[in-house]
């Protein structure tokens, strides 16, 4: 299994941006798909989950109506759209797969929302 984030940077107040998670050496299509992120100093916290099949998406409170997640599996891609973001959601944004209990990460992306 293999997850690579990307899309992260700097951006201001009330900005957007686009992250993507390619995945290979498994069944997408098959498989939910997440996003975690985790602030200097805090714990990893969940941000979003989709299904296999794209029917059914769950967000955490910090994200709900400004985050969506989607994937193409066709691409072997998820995406989290992030919108109005805060200087809160500054922080490391990890794909996330799991296997039973064994979880599988990306190296991350930094997301950094300063003026």
């Amino acid at each position: 299994v293999q997850l690579v984030e990307s899309g992260g940077g700097l951006v201001q107040p009330g900005g957007s941006l686009r992250l993507s998670c390619a995945a290979s050496g498994f069944t997408f299509s098959s498989y939910a798909m997440s996003w975690y992120r985790q602030a200097p100093g805090k714990g990893r916290e969940l941000v979003a989950v989709i299904g296999s099949a794209s029917s059914s998406t769950n967000f955490a409170d910090s994200g709900k109506g400004r985050f969506t997640i989607s994937r193409d599996n066709a691409k072997n891609t998820v995406y989290l759209q992030m919108n109005s973001l805060r200087p809160e959601d500054t922080a490391v944004y990890y794909c996330n797969t799991r296997r039973g209990s064994k979880n599988y990460w990306g190296q991350g992306t930094q997301v950094t929302v300063s003026s």
